[in-house]
C-alpha cells in the first residue's frame, strides 16, 4: 500500500479538507451476510465525511466485522481481530479525526456516528476506522456531543436489526462473525 503511514495527526486537517474537496461523494454501502445497509454522510462533518470515503477506497473495510451487538443500543463495525485489519490501519496512519458536534446532528435512531476511544481522550476526537449505527428507536441521547453524528441509515434498518439480534459473547462481539464490505455509491 504505503511505505510510510499515509496520515498523520499533523497532517490530517488540510489532508481530509483537500481530499473532501476532490472526493464529493456522500453515499455508502454496508454489505454484510443479512443484506445491505444504505448510509447518506452529512456534508456539514467533512473531516469524517472525508476521511469514511478515504478508508472505503483504500480498502480498510473489507474484511472487517461488525464487531459489537449492543442489545437495544448500538451495533459497531469498522473493527477485526484479523492480523490483516491492524497491518491496515498502520499503513493508512495512526490518528484522531477532531470532533464536529458543531453540525449538530442527534443519535436518533439510524445515526450513523463516530467511535471513539476514552482514554485520554478530553477532545472527544473521534476513531477514524470505527463506526456504529443507533438501534433504539427513542435514541441515544445521552451520547449527542459526545460522539459525532456524520450520516444517516437512509435505507436497510431491517438489516441492522437483524445483526442487533444476533447472539454474543464476550466484550459483545457476536459469536458468528459478521463481515462487511463497503462501498461508496455516490
Amino acid at each position: 500500500m504505503h511505505d510510510e503511514p499515509l496520515l498523520t495527526q499533523e497532517k490530517l486537517i488540510p489532508f481530509l479538507t483537500e481530499y473532501g474537496k476532490n472526493n464529493p461523494e456522500n453515499k455508502i454501502r454496508i454489505s454484510t451476510t443479512y443484506g445491505d445497509i444504505e448510509v447518506t454522510l452529512y456534508d456539514d462533518t467533512p473531516l469524517h465525511r472525508a476521511n469514511i470515503i478515504l478508508l472505503i477506497k483504500e480498502g480498510y473495510f473489507n474484511g472487517t466485522f461488525f464487531h459489537r451487538v449492543a442489545k437495544g443500543f448500538v451495533i459497531q463495525g469498522g473493527n477485526s481481530d484479523n492480523r490483516e485489519t491492524s497491518t491496515k490501519r498502520n499503513n493508512i496512519g495512526s490518528y484522531l479525526i477532531p470532533s464536529e458536534f458543531e453540525a449538530g446532528h442527534k443519535h436518533n435512531r439510524g445515526a450513523f456516528s463516530a467511535a471513539k476511544y476514552a482514554e485520554q481522550n478530553v477532545s472527544k476526537a473521534s476513531s477514524p476506522f470505527e463506526f456504529f449505527i443507533v438501534l433504539n428507536e427513542r435514541g441515544a441521547h445521552h451520547l449527542d456531543n459526545d460522539h459525532t453524528v456524520y450520516g444517516r441509515v437512509t435505507s436497510g434498518m431491517d438489516v441492522v436489526d437483524k445483526i442487533a439480534e444476533q447472539p454474543i459473547g464476550e466484550g459483545e462481539w457476536p459469536l458468528l462473525n459478521i463481515p462487511i464490505t463497503i462501498v461508496v455509491v455516490k
